[in-house]
């Protein structure tokens, strides 16, 4: 039962180690395109007009859509440097070997 569980295991990583950096790859493709950009753009005028609209004062309106549009920018640094480093792909392998390992030593 235990070696049945630890190819499961296995399997499933191996799946995700190989479709997390393609997903944050296509993910990134598309949070840093030109119509990305566009869309961005909009959405930052518009939450600076409705920022404005209800009042708030013109200094804390700009810092808010600052803050706002660092987020995005944050998000994208930090897909980044997942797909960039192959840390899940890593993880994986390295749970991969533990199993086989653990799985082995059950056999003695």
């Amino acid at each position: 039962m235990v070696d049945k569980e630890a190819e499961e295991v296995k399997e499933i990583l191996s799946v995700v180690s190989t479709q997390v950096p393609t997903l944050i790859k296509s993910i990134l493709a598309s949070v840093f395109s030109e119509e990305a950009g566009r869309s961005m753009g909009k959405a930052a005028g518009a939450y600076y007009k409705e920022l404005k609209d209800s009042g708030m004062p013109e200094q804390v309106a700009v810092k808010m859509t600052e803050d706002y549009m660092r987020t995005f920018t944050n998000l994208g640094e930090v897909l980044k440097s997942v797909g960039k480093s192959g840390r899940v792909a890593d993880i994986g392998e390295e749970i991969s070997r533990a199993s086989e390992k653990k799985r082995q030593e059950d056999e003695t």
